[in-house]
């Protein structure tokens, strides 16, 4: 079994003291395929200069805490996903960054959804006056049967209101069914710049462009519609408080040409390939991405990964922990940052060895699954649940 790797003290002081103003709203809620690497790490293919491991000095987020906890779609455990309340009580809660995917609307505004389908995260379906609108729609190779982003224009978007996803699992989220409209990206960028000069400090933003090349196909390219947006909040530069994710290759490279902000790639299972890789004939698959070859590729225009955490601790059969990769270690070897997706406090989404009881929808023992998690070395992770996050992380930096 690959052995937990461990910070300095050097990485300690970069970041833990760095993020220590940043961590007070956590303080307060506690008081596939790999080789062994080298033992130490580069930022081969970075263009800058390596420091403590999962940090690269003259970039912003070397500020950040580590673990750095990212709010999945806002406080999606607690709130509808991606809506202004959602992102506000995550800040509230104390998370170090705020989470949102990106999808353009038919007049190519940018708006805060999951998925272009809004079929499960919105009202649409009580308004008839849009009834004729539900169609079939083929987005990355699955056919799909609702209601789409691209087929309405904001003015239309805005008059929706959003509601919980998964309303089966997380029923008391249902009590705010209808209190938020969808947010465009833009006005969570002015959302974050006032948070920010109130909270007295910087608003941290993590966004993905969702289905980059469907939409590309429709005319409706996401990216330098979202470069337009950050030179506009001046959150372009290097330094910017913003990481940039994408489940496609492509679209971090074509935003490493628009804006300079930290840019990590999102990998799934070890036997999926990207969508664009599809598309262009590229037979490499996400299991090819995670040895030190395809890291070293992706160093060459990225800072961090993005996996799912079964790449670093895959589930066997009965669906409990197994033998960790090496993948923390290979990618730290290449300089990149780890920010691994995604903890959630129910059984249903738990490793089997971790749930209590027998209703998937109660809580589980999150706190014991995210010290595995951490004890690996993690650099963040992405939680619904960013107060258990917080407190897990602590306890972890407290060893």
């Amino acid at each position: 079994m690959t052995q937990p790797e461990r910070r300095t003290p050097a990485r300690r002081a970069v970041l833990g003291a760095a993020g220590a103003a940043v961590l007070g709203g956590s303080a307060a809620l506690a008081a596939g395929t790999a080789q062994a690497a080298p033992p130490a790490p580069s930022a081969a293919g970075t263009g800058a200069e390596p420091g403590a491991r999962g940090t690269v000095r003259g970039r912003g987020y070397r500020s950040l805490p580590v673990p750095t906890v990212i709010a999945h779609r806002g406080a999606s455990g607690y709130r509808p996903e991606h809506t202004l309340g959602s992102y506000r009580l995550a800040l509230d809660l104390g998370a170090h960054v705020v989470e949102q995917d990106l999808v353009p609307t038919r007049d190519g505004h940018l708006v805060c959804r999951h998925e272009n389908d809004i079929t499960g995260t919105t009202d649409v379906a009580d308004h008839p006056e849009f009834a004729s609108r539900r169609t079939t729609k083929t987005v990355d190779g699955t056919a799909l049967t609702g209601w789409f982003t691209e087929d309405f224009t904001l003015a239309e978007l805005k008059t929706l209101r959003a509601k919980e996803r998964i309303p089966a699992t997380r029923q008391e989220n249902t009590l705010y069914d209808g209190r938020w409209t969808v947010p465009t990206f833009e006005e969570v960028l002015r959302w974050a710049e006032e948070e920010g000069r109130r909270r007295g400090r910087e608003v941290w933003l993590h966004v993905e462009t969702k289905h980059p090349s469907y939409f590309r196909a429709l005319g409706l390219g996401i990216e330098a519609r979202l470069a337009r947006l950050l030179r506009r909040h001046g959150r372009h530069r290097a330094n910017s408080p913003v990481f940039l994710q994408s489940f496609e290759p492509s679209s971090i490279q074509r935003l490493a040409k628009l804006v300079d902000c930290p840019r990590v790639v999102l990998l799934s299972g070890a036997g999926t390939r990207p969508w664009d890789f599809v598309e262009a004939g590229d037979p490499r698959t996400v299991a090819d991405l995670v040895t030190p070859e395809g890291l070293r590729w992706i160093a060459s225009y990225a800072q961090g990964i993005g996996p799912t955490l079964d790449l670093i601790l895959p589930r066997d059969a009965d669906g409990r922990l197994g033998t960790e990769t090496t993948l923390v270690r290979d990618a730290h070897a290449e300089g990149l940052i780890l920010h691994p997706y995604t903890q959630r406090n129910e059984n249903a989404f738990l490793p089997a060895e971790y749930r209590r009881g027998t209703d998937p929808n109660a809580y589980g023992d999150a706190f014991g699954a995210l010290r595995r998690f951490f004890a690996t070395g993690i650099d963040g992770i992405f939680s619904d649940n960013a107060d258990t996050a917080l407190l897990a992380a602590a306890d972890h930096r407290a060893r």
